[in-house]
């Protein structure tokens, strides 16, 4: 944004374009490699996680002097002038699809020691994202086009001296070596409830997977009220998540289904925690209850995904496990009559994905099916004639 004597003042803005995985508590954390010995001198609406080895400074003391310094966001409630815009959120970043407003963050940097043209200044390398874990691969600084800003009364337009991206990009393998989550089905013209699969998500008595789990229902509380790790409720699918779909209700021109998720984990509250589902009556929703609801659109002119997530200040909170760590709202469709059927699963989404996560399904085959799908008898030609063949001969037998 300026220079100064030695160094330059830069803003950092972090976007999250990702339209249904978001950022939740603790926060993100940003980090890179210094390129030459430049410093930190000050940070408004971040800090730097370490302030590092800086017995070199005889005066004004940098705020960090480290070769890789990391930086995150600073807590709501943070003294004004500390705050830039878009700051202080305690590093949550919702995803563009369900507030774009709140899907940025920014913090306010003072370089020193890392010259002070274009020339002179080097961009800096090995960019890492924590969110808050593992998961996230960036790639190198690379100078752009400078921003350009618009003055309030929308009459003069300012720019930057000089600009850089780095973009990141989220991999599900890199972040967990098991699933996060898992769906199971049931239907009100089936008795059967197909469970999560055995070991979605880990099994109980592999280590190396899942670890011990809390057999009780209110384990010992840890420090600050959490239960000790590991803390996911034992289960024979072991997810820290379980997102249950039901058909419950038939109508001549409307279909009505529940959705449930429900929390196993003891220590994690899922905070602006959204849904993804694919289904291709969702073009024919009708209505939806206690939760909002956004078309993705991925295909463009075809409308089978939607993402859902809850109420502000009613259900957004997804609490730990427990009798209230659950949320749940009902979807009403409209019968398309040409595609509408009850038959091999087709009331049934094809994928789930929650927080971003791709969710494992229980097998086609495991489905709910109609009371007379399995016992219906369909009689052949060949037979039918043989049975008219043998009958006439019979007849004139006698």
């Amino acid at each position: 944004m300026s220079w100064t004597p030695d160094g330059y003042m830069a803003i950092v803005t972090l976007y999250n374009f990702q339209q249904y995985r978001h950022i939740q508590a603790p926060g993100w954390s940003l980090g890179w490699t210094w390129r030459k010995r430049e410093v930190i001198w000050d940070v408004v609406g971040g800090q730097t996680t370490e302030q590092g080895d800086c017995s070199k400074f005889k005066g004004n003391i940098p705020h960090c002097c480290k070769k890789k310094p990391t930086v995150v966001d600073l807590l709501p409630g943070t003294p004004y002038n500390k705050q830039v815009a878009n700051c202080c959120k305690g590093g949550v970043l919702s995803s563009w699809a369900q507030d774009p407003s709140a899907a940025a963050a920014s913090f306010q940097l003072s370089v020193g020691q890392a010259g002070t043209t274009n020339k002179t200044v080097r961009l800096p390398v090995n960019f890492t994202l924590q969110a808050p874990g593992p998961g996230y691969t960036c790639g190198p600084a690379k100078v752009v086009k400078p921003s350009r800003f618009t003055t309030a009364d929308k009459r003069r337009v300012t720019q930057a001296l000089m600009t850089w991206n780095v973009t990141c990009t989220y991999s599900q393998f890199l972040a967990q070596k098991t699933p996060t989550c898992c769906v199971s089905l049931s239907s009100f013209y089936n008795n059967t409830i197909v469970p999560c699969p055995t070991c979605s998500c880990g099994c109980k008595s592999n280590n190396t997977l899942s670890g011990s789990c809390v057999d009780s229902v209110v384990p010992n509380p840890g420090k600050n009220g959490l239960a000790v790790p590991p803390a996911v409720q034992c289960t024979h699918h072991m997810c820290p998540i379980r997102v249950h779909w039901h058909v419950k209700l038939n109508y001549k021109q409307y279909w009505r289904v529940k959705i449930t998720i429900t929390n196993f984990n003891y220590a994690m509250n899922y905070s602006q925690w959204n849904l993804v589902a694919q289904h291709p009556n969702f073009d024919n929703l009708t209505q939806i209850f206690s939760f909002n609801a956004k078309s993705l659109n991925p295909y463009a002119s075809i409308n089978d995904t939607m993402i859902m997530w809850g109420v502000k200040f009613y259900n957004d909170l997804l609490m730990q496990a427990g009798p209230t760590g659950n949320v749940q709202s009902e979807l009403l469709f409209q019968k398309e009559t040409e595609s509408f059927t009850f038959e091999k699963g087709w009331a049934f989404p094809r994928r789930i994905y929650f927080n971003g996560d791709n969710c494992v399904m229980p097998p086609p085959d495991a489905y709910p099916w109609l009371p007379n799908a399995s016992s219906r008898h369909i009689m052949s030609p060949l037979l039918l004639v043989t049975t008219v063949v043998l009958s006439a001969l019979a007849f004139l037998l006698q």
